[in-house]
């Protein structure tokens, strides 16, 4: 029997620059959201009804740090819907995960590989039959997540993308957690050639790291303690009956 057809929607979030992604199994009409964002639950609740999916897992790619996640939200929204986290990230969710973990949805399937380095909990999602992944904020295009908080280690980082990400064959296509320029997806041959950061060694890597010297993240006071707990706080049930009769 052929394997059926992915079905994928890239969604942005303005405010944080957050890419929001929807895959769907076209069979089974089981669905994955990766990264939602609490203010865009709405949207996203909708825009799975439109397709005629079936949420089963809401992931995220790490704690973050400049936006609160929907998780809480989709779950009040999707009750059948389940959050899905790290183990190392140390935060709530229905299922924490370990390295090599297989989601299922489907005919569809995502390898959850850890890529640490900007937090301990970050991971990239590997759909290994359609030849694509979601690197959270591991790898940027043509950049990668800041290593200067919440964890943050550039050696352990370059190691994550070199051995975890840039093993991947070179025409698989990579879609990131956030794009500050305008880009919406990448390959794993451009960035192993055009990467500013990680085309250089090691050491280097961690200079230029080292040195960024940037702004302290806004929301991150917020954001991290509310991720922690799965964004569950953050739910309004009034706001959820009216999403769903909306």
């Amino acid at each position: 029997m052929s394997r059926s057809r992915l079905i994928f929607r890239q969604l942005l979030d303005f405010e944080s620059s957050t890419y929001t992604y929807i895959l769907g199994c076209a069979r089974t009409r089981k669905a994955v959201l990766i990264d939602p964002v609490d203010t865009k639950a709405s949207r996203d609740y909708h825009l799975l009804k439109e397709l005629d999916l079936n949420l089963q897992y809401a992931v995220n790619t790490h704690v973050h740090a400049d936006h609160i996640t929907g998780t809480g939200w989709l779950k009040a929204l999707i009750p059948s819907c389940q959050s899905v986290l790290a183990k190392v990230a140390e935060g709530q969710a229905d299922i924490l995960f370990d390295d090599g973990h297989m989601i299922e949805f489907g005919d569809q399937s995502l390898e959850c590989r850890l890529t640490p380095g900007h937090t301990n909990g970050c991971t990239t999602f590997v759909n290994l039959a359609n030849k694509i992944a979601f690197t959270g904020d591991s790898l940027l295009i043509r950049g990668c997540g800041r290593t200067d908080f919440q964890q943050g280690n550039a050696s352990k980082l370059y190691e994550s993308v070199h051995e975890k990400i840039f093993t991947l064959p070179s025409d698989f296509l990579l879609y990131p957690g956030h794009d500050y320029q305008g880009f919406t997806v990448t390959t794993v041959e451009e960035e192993k050639l055009h990467n500013s950061r990680l085309t250089k060694n090691k050491d280097e890597f961690v200079k230029i790291m080292e040195n960024l010297d940037l702004d302290y993240p806004k929301k991150i006071d917020a954001a991290v303690p509310a991720n922690l707990i799965d964004g569950t706080e953050q739910v309004d049930e009034s706001l959820v009956r009216q999403i769903r009769h909306g």
